[in-house]
């Protein structure tokens, strides 16, 4: 009877998640809509016509080496998240063949969760003259990537522990959803930094933050079909090929990444 009892506790833990999660995900939804009707060019004050100061040749070549190196970081990630994709929608057929497979996509986020927080910022310590406590703690975007590392960095712990059959609680299951709820939150209020008395600075910022809202709302989706995929109800086998899919769909729009 205590097996039975733990397996209905267990069962209405994962309907109450799933509607919490579906909720959350249905209020992200709709300020991702307000978002789009109320970007930076609508802003008070927000003038995207205004006059700006020709740059110097110094200026310029600083701007295009943030750039690609922006542009790089985003396209590599989306790689990693592209591959950890593939692996996830063909998992049930590779591993006939090969049964390690199922440790490949935890380890594409830890490759990617180590690249983002070793490498995304070169201008602090050891590329650059910032060190890690300055640099954190006085530019928000920094501290942004290194909690996007941080978040990916845990995702795929916990999955290569889920994997390894070492991890088996029923939290476990929800890590993933809930993590890339709150990676999701982030993106929303990515803060990204440039000099924003550059040549259209403001057309580049609200182009940058459209792509991110669709970042974001991609994230929603793979979160959300990913808690669903693992909850008992009637599209469960749609969920768990959805997930997959939506995974590729993100990594995509971020190798499509431009400023």
């Amino acid at each position: 009877m205590p097996s039975m009892q733990e397996g209905i506790a267990c069962s209405r833990f994962d309907s109450w998640a799933a509607r919490v999660l579906f909720a959350i995900a249905l209020f992200l939804f709709s300020t991702f809509s307000w978002s789009q009707e109320h970007d930076m060019g609508n802003m008070p004050g927000m003038n995207m016509n205004a006059p700006t100061a020709p740059e110097n040749a110094a200026q310029a070549a600083k701007h295009l080496a943030d750039k690609q190196e922006s542009e790089f970081n985003h396209r590599l990630a989306g790689s990693f998240v592209i591959v950890a994709g593939i692996f996830i929608f063909l998992e049930s057929y590779l591993a006939k063949s090969w049964s390690l497979v199922r440790y490949v996509w935890p380890v594409c986020f830890v490759a990617a969760g180590l690249f983002l927080l070793i490498f995304s910022d070169t201008e602090i310590w050891p590329f650059g003259p910032q060190t890690p406590w300055y640099a954190l703690t006085h530019n928000l975007e920094d501290l942004q990537h290194k909690i996007f590392s941080i978040i990916l960095l845990a995702i795929g712990y916990v999955e290569l522990q889920r994997a390894r059959g070492r991890l088996k609680a029923q939290w476990a299951h929800w890590f993933f959803p809930i993590a890339g709820v709150a990676g999701a939150i982030l993106l929303l209020f990515h803060v990204h930094g440039g000099d924003m008395q550059a040549p259209h600075a403001m057309e580049t910022m609200g182009h940058i933050q459209r792509q991110h809202r669709w970042f974001a709302a991609t994230g929603i989706g793979v979160a959300l079909a990913n808690g669903l995929a693992g909850t008992p109800q009637k599209w469960q086998q749609l969920f768990k090929k959805a997930w997959p899919v939506l995974l590729i769909a993100l990594g995509i729009l971020l190798t499509q990444y431009t400023e």
